[in-house]
């Protein structure tokens, strides 16, 4: 399992989204807008369009929430910012590597509350490019053991065909990583299959971890918390083991 797996299982995002329900359909408003924005209103077109608006239902996003973000996104409502997407690397506790991606409609204030953040949590903003060399962006697919069919060798081998790199499996959970320009091919051959993800996106997969304290994992839990609570906050990843 990747180290952002560690820091980021089913379970646990699960267990966060019904209890920041609010924040969830804040985060999830703005990946739908920014997908409208880039490739239209068409989910039979836009691959990222239609991902999400599945990620929004898992979390019972309303359909007017839905409609309104992508609406906002073609504009065909209102005047607001349009949606950009940041993504700052950093050094946390410990010198362990983070890459925090955004979706926001004010950079310059987003930048402000991650460089505040990271500094009253033992962190710190890296050069570009600092960070990045030591993550490979991939395709990451999650789906529990329960929605594997019978005959696990034909599962596997069809998916390799379409496109996957790697298939793990630990306890309850099934992981799949895909190069890039595969992920779409993976996910729609899951979807021919019948199975439906619990998680999926283009993720940044730290190429080796570090082990750290366990005066460094607590800060960084602290930290961590508190950019899944950031609402302009999409996602995190790091090399902590």
């Amino acid at each position: 399992m990747s180290g952002h797996s560690k820091w980021h299982n089913i379970q646990q995002r699960k267990g966060k989204q019904d209890a920041k329900r609010s924040s969830m359909f804040a985060k999830y408003s703005k990946a739908i807008t920014l997908a409208a924005q880039r490739g239209g209103a068409d989910v039979d077109t836009n691959f990222s369009l239609r991902m999400a608006i599945e990620k929004a239902k898992s979390v019972a996003m309303p359909k007017d929430n839905i409609d309104r973000a992508i609406k906002k996104g073609t504009g065909d409502v209102g005047e607001g910012a349009l949606i950009e997407e940041a993504v700052y690397e950093a050094y946390g506790p410990g010198g362990v590597a983070i890459i925090i991606k955004c979706l926001t409609d004010n950079k310059n204030r987003t930048s402000a509350d991650m460089r505040h953040m990271l500094s009253k949590h033992g962190g710190t903003f890296g050069s570009s490019g600092s960070v990045m060399w030591m993550f490979d962006l991939m395709g990451l697919i999650q789906l529990e053991t329960s929605k594997l069919p019978a005959d696990r060798d034909t599962f596997e081998m069809d998916l390799i065909e379409a496109g996957a790199e790697d298939i793990s499996i630990e306890g309850d959970q099934v992981e799949i990583k895909t190069k890039v320009e595969n992920y779409s091919k993976v996910i729609n051959k899951l979807k021919e299959l019948g199975i439906e993800p619990d998680d999926s996106g283009l993720r940044y997969i730290a190429k080796d971890e570090v082990e750290i304290s366990d005066e460094v994992r607590e800060q960084l839990s602290v930290l961590f918390e508190l950019l899944e609570e950031n609402d302009d906050v999409e996602d995190y990843f790091t090399n902590a083991g």
